[in-house]
């Protein structure tokens, strides 16, 4: 993975202001070449708004210069981590400036094929999130498909390390008729996009979620994006979500989740088994996926839940499961010494805990 003075250090941003004085000759950039000293040690989004505001401050703040001497330097090729800078130039003069808004939008929608804009239009969403989200709805028709993957990845309710707009948050219909627009797109660049835009929704309004997924199941991609876009909810055992994907109620029995051990040191590993036999008259469709019950830093028990399998499995037959759980820390999971338990979840419906106990 490369490091932010890799994507955004002194070589890059050399690189930058060769694109920019190229765009405006006889302009120095001095506040660019202060701030890059100060780059040091700061994680990557900070240094693109350092970089952003120095550029704004080296064109006085004003829209009309800074659109002109981005575009020259668009054409010129300006591409890769430059342009998260100075896509977020673009977007503070717009917020900030009504009448060069609509402006900024567009130069957005031009800049992120080069590279997303996907953090910067945040700023102008915040700052008028229907006029914003009105441009989005032209964009989502648009022939490329990273200005139609912007109309569904910038307007995410919980875009990871973007920005927070509140108002998409409390309103999901905000950004519905984008959705609908773009589930079936003929790229799957934009339709993840659109399935992790509607996943974003499941903790405040899964109903919401299932209801606008119901609609898409008969068009060509609906299924998959639909699958995707419900993954956190059939996690949680959503009964109507788990519906709508063919795996409602089902008459099983579950066998006790057997561990290889039941004492296990951090960062040590262990194998489980399992088996789930169909006591229904018919064919069951199953969704099995194992929960890991784990203590946090002040002692409270959490739960993960860990995709297995998605089967369909034929009167009378039984299923085994098994596999290895690695209890190595991770930067999005610590284990602490204490107790953990694993279950068996089928079709949402929790089955009989296994518990172990961990050691430092």
């Amino acid at each position: 993975m490369p490091t932010a003075d890799e994507l955004l250090g002194d070589a890059v941003v050399a690189e930058l202001l060769d694109a920019l004085q190229a765009a405006e000759r006889g302009n120095p950039f001095r506040h660019l070449r202060i701030a890059v000293p100060g780059l040091k040690d700061q994680a990557l989004g900070r240094r693109a708004a350092v970089l952003g505001d120095a550029l704004l401050q080296d064109l006085d703040r004003d829209h009309v210069r800074l659109a002109r001497v981005v575009r020259s330097a668009y054409a010129d090729g300006l591409a890769g981590w430059h342009v998260w800078p100075v896509s977020l130039a673009v977007a503070t003069s717009g917020a900030s400036q009504q009448e060069f808004f609509d402006d900024a939008m567009d130069l957005l929608a031009e800049l992120t094929p080069r590279l997303t804009s996907e953090f910067a239009v945040r700023l102008l969403l915040r700052a008028d999130a229907h006029r914003a989200l009105a441009h989005a709805a032209r964009w989502s028709r648009h022939e490329d498909e990273h200005v139609r993957r912007l109309a569904s990845e910038g307007t995410r309710p919980k875009l990871p390390w973007g920005l927070g707009v509140p108002e998409l948050t409390r309103d999901p219909s905000l950004t519905r008729n984008l959705l609908d627009t773009l589930h079936d797109d003929p790229s799957e660049y934009v339709r993840r996009s659109v399935a992790n835009h509607l996943n974003d929704h499941s903790r405040a309004h899964p109903e919401f979620v299932v209801d606008l997924a119901r609609g898409w199941l008969g068009s060509v991609h609906g299924e998959r994006t639909v699958r995707h876009a419900l993954r956190s909810l059939v996690k949680k055992g959503h009964l109507g979500a788990l519906e709508l994907l063919g795996a409602g109620a089902v008459e099983v029995l579950v066998s006790p989740f057997e561990l290889s051990a039941t004492t296990v040191r951090i960062g040590d590993s262990l194998t489980y088994r399992v088996t789930v036999e169909n006591l229904g008259p018919g064919p069951a469709d199953l969704v099995v996926d194992y929960v890991l019950f784990f203590a946090d830093a002040g002692g409270r028990e959490r739960s993960k839940v860990f995709k297995l399998a998605r089967v369909t499995v034929e009167p009378g037959h039984v299923r085994s499961f098994s596999g290895t759980h690695s209890f190595r820390q991770l930067t999005t999971r610590t284990h602490f010494p204490g107790t953990a338990g694993f279950a068996l979840q089928v079709n949402g419906v929790r089955h009989e805990r296994a518990d172990l106990t961990l050691l430092a």
